[in-house]
């Protein structure tokens, strides 16, 4: 891993391995449902369930400041706490990463691999999850220069140095799948004019841990998102998009990546946007 622009914000699996018991260390599941890792959580890992936990009522990412403060407050985190989470989608770790960062937390962790890689390796599960006793995390605004607005992403779309990048897959990107099944009367499908659209999961191995920098390099650069230019990576809730911020600005060292959270989920039932299929 040291190979990559900064390293410092990965574990492997052998590290975490090492750090189990360590009260420094909090491993949060992340998913839908606690029925996604059933008997197979990792050891002392607790539980964020992403509707009741991270999204508004609309899909949007909970960006509420005292929200997620009481959030860390209820998981006995601290500020002094490492923060490595894992769910069944493998880019969840590196969208934690960004939230966490958003709100000024310094200690977290993308494990390499993730979950899938932990069990492959046969290493230890449980059926139970933890609870710790609660913190006073203290409430912090928002980092607004690790995203991207609406407003500025639209006024982007006819600027060379900007790139917007969608990130889903090829049936969501053609308009062919929505956010929700059935969609809602105001969704409609496509994509942003003049978005280059590369699938977040093309910078995953089979196992789950990332391709290697220049494996990495030639996936981007190849599709014309160089480092020079400033990208808004955007998926459909803003997850997704999160991770790929991950990706090129901590293991490519991009300098001007920003998140547009907002991603389909706000700019499909916008009235007066353009929309591709």
């Amino acid at each position: 891993m040291s190979h990559y622009a900064h390293p410092e914000a990965l574990a492997d699996t052998q590290w975490l391995m090492d750090h189990l018991s360590n009260p420094l260390v909090r491993i949060v599941e992340v998913d839908m449902s606690l029925d996604s890792h059933k008997d197979n959580h990792i050891p002392g890992a607790i539980f964020w369930n992403v509707f009741a936990d991270l999204l508004q009522p609309d899909h949007s990412i909970n960006l509420d400041p005292a929200a997620i403060a009481r959030l860390l407050s209820r998981s006995g985190i601290t500020p002094k706490t490492t923060v490595i989470a894992y769910g069944s989608y493998p880019g969840t770790g590196a969208w934690i990463f960004w939230l966490l960062k958003l709100f000024g937390h310094e200690k977290v962790l993308v494990l390499n691999g993730g979950h899938q890689k932990w069990v492959a390796e046969n290493r230890p599960v449980t059926s139970e999850l933890s609870e710790f006793a609660p913190t006073q995390y203290p409430q912090k605004t928002i980092n607004s220069s690790l995203r991207v607005l609406q407003a500025e992403v639209q006024a982007s779309l006819e600027q060379p140095d900007c790139i917007l990048l969608d990130v889903r897959s090829q049936e969501e990107y053609r308009g062919e799948i929505y956010l929700l099944q059935p969609p809602k009367e105001d969704e409609r499908g496509g994509h942003i004019p003049g978005a280059i659209h590369l699938e977040h999961a093309l910078t995953l191995n089979e196992d789950s841990t990332f391709k290697s920098p220049a494996e990495l390099s030639n996936l981007y650069n190849s599709s014309g998102i160089t480092a020079e230019k400033e990208v808004f990576p955007y998926c459909a809730i803003g997850g997704r998009s999160a991770y790929i911020w991950f990706v090129l600005k901590y293991l490519l060292g991009y300098p001007k990546v920003r998140n547009y959270d907002g991603s389909w989920n706000e700019w499909s039932r916008l009235p007066n946007v353009p929309i591709e299929q």
